[in-house]
């Protein structure tokens, strides 16, 4: 079943126009969630919408809320999302981030107090669109074993690093498990198993079965040890800038709001961008030159495939579970 792209923002508008959004916000915060799944991202589009209606009912997100800023240093701001929508959160404090950039060279937009922002890649898109280059990262709440342990303490603390580029942006999002807990949401609802094996069973072993990872809470990180390390770093860094929530404080609460994020933006244009086109071309053409392991498939550069994505569900309708798009209809 697919749809279009404007369908699916129109329910989701009305949706959260029934929820007090002004029509403002729920345009935006409809285009962001809308958009999520047009790239192909689903777990953190309109999969994701459902979570984030009963998250409002339960009074963790605050509609009406805004971010306010708590201290400034310059080039860096501390902010407090005050448990606002959290993508809206994401959205205005990368634009901040790129307004200090475009003063400074470069900037730091450090959010405490605020919500889930969905898919964080969305705001290395927007850096970038902006000419910018930015680092961008999340903690979460204990949602996996730090390397040697059985019992969550890290979270997996999405990442994201963008790069302008006339051809295609370079935007790399990643979490620092192997597999998302949406993505692997996704696998189990598909009933599909894992490309590879993706964190461990009730039983300690080793599985490409998402829904029992999902069911022990035994994802994996990358990289094993370093990405346990990665993840560890990640968080204090997102709690010292912001001086908002760590790891622990989140898991404290009865669900996973009131998180820290930081957006870090640099002035691509300031920088020399004619430089940067020049750069990035040769590496992705260095990279794309490399033989591939299957014949039929090709190299792809960070984001690369999104675009790929975004461009065919546009001409052919974004992809949607049914069950999940009449939930939403029936809000």
């Amino acid at each position: 079943m697919r749809i279009t792209f404007e369908e699916m923002q129109a329910q989701l508008v009305r949706v959260l126009r029934n929820y007090s959004f002004s029509e403002q916000k729920a345009q935006l915060c409809a285009k962001l969630f809308a958009e999520n799944s047009l790239d192909g991202v689903h777990s953190h589009g309109l999969n994701r919408f459902p979570t984030f209606i009963q998250y409002i009912q339960k009074g963790y997100v605050k509609v009406e809320a805004e971010a306010t800023l708590e201290e400034s240093f310059g080039a860096w701001e501390r902010w407090n999302g005050n448990l606002g929508p959290g993508n809206l959160n994401a959205y205005s404090s990368m634009n901040r981030a790129i307004e200090l950039a475009k003063t400074h060279g470069m900037s730091c937009v450090a959010l405490s107090n605020t919500n889930h922002w969905m898919r964080g890649g969305t705001y290395g898109w927007q850096a970038a669109e902006a000419n910018c280059i930015s680092i961008n990262f999340t903690n979460t709440i204990p949602n996996m074993p730090p390397w040697g342990g059985t019992d969550n303490r890290i979270g997996n603390n999405p990442l994201v690093i963008a790069v302008p580029r006339k051809g295609g942006h370079l935007v790399l999002d990643t979490a620092m498990s192997l597999y998302s807990y949406g993505k692997m949401d996704v696998y189990k609802r598909k009933n599909q198993p894992l490309p590879f094996e993706g964190g461990f069973d009730s039983n300690g072993n080793l599985t490409k079965d998402a829904g029992a990872i999902l069911e022990a809470k035994r994802p994996i990180p990358i990289g094993y040890w370093k990405g346990s390390g990665l993840s560890i770093m990640l968080d204090m860094l997102a709690a010292l800038l912001s001086k908002g929530n760590a790891v622990k404080n989140i898991g404290d609460l009865e669900a996973e709001y009131a998180s820290s994020q930081v957006f870090i933006c640099f002035d691509a244009e300031r920088a020399d961008l004619p430089f940067i086109e020049q750069v990035t071309n040769e590496l992705v053409s260095y990279i794309k030159s490399s033989a591939p392991v299957e014949p039929d498939e090709a190299i792809s550069y960070p984001g690369e495939r999104t675009l790929l994505t975004r461009q065919e569900n546009r001409n052919k309708g974004i992809p949607v579970d049914e069950e999940i798009w009449n939930q939403v209809l029936a809000l």
